[in-house]
């Protein structure tokens, strides 16, 4: 049985910081492109940050360029997201999400359609208050 499951959420004060876990489980974890996104109330999913399988490439939304920070840990199946200098436009659930690393499709464009990932997680609700 595939499992992404997120935590670290909760509510923070803007200005704050949060680091959100995901432990993954029941598929070879370092063959995936791991993702975090988001969704906002009324607004569609979108790409926060991305890493490439062995950690070598990270990216960034420009809403959070400079603020997050994406890691992931092959030996234990984890994939953080630091968060610091939260906002209250950070206010969401987030996901993590997992997707299948191709030779062919490479990291020669953006990880960040929704549709390219073939696992998620439960999401975690991040409330930034001001």
């Amino acid at each position: 049985q595939v499992l992404l499951v997120e935590s670290g959420g909760g509510l923070v004060q803007a200005g704050g910081s949060l680091r959100l876990s995901c432990a993954a489980s029941g598929f070879t974890f370092d063959n995936y492109v791991m993702g975090w996104f988001r969704q906002a109330p009324g607004k569609e999913r979108e790409s926060i940050a991305t890493i490439s399988r062995l950690s070598r490439y990270t990216s960034y939304a420009g809403s959070v360029k400079g603020r997050c920070s994406i890691s992931r840990d092959n030996a234990n199946n984890t994939v953080s997201l630091q968060m610091n200098s939260l906002k209250p436009e950070d206010t969401a659930i987030y996901y993590c999400a997992a997707a299948y690393y191709s030779r062919t499709r490479g990291y020669s464009g953006a990880w960040t359609s929704n549709l390219e990932y073939n696992y998620w997680g439960q999401g975690t609700q991040v409330i930034v208050s001001s």
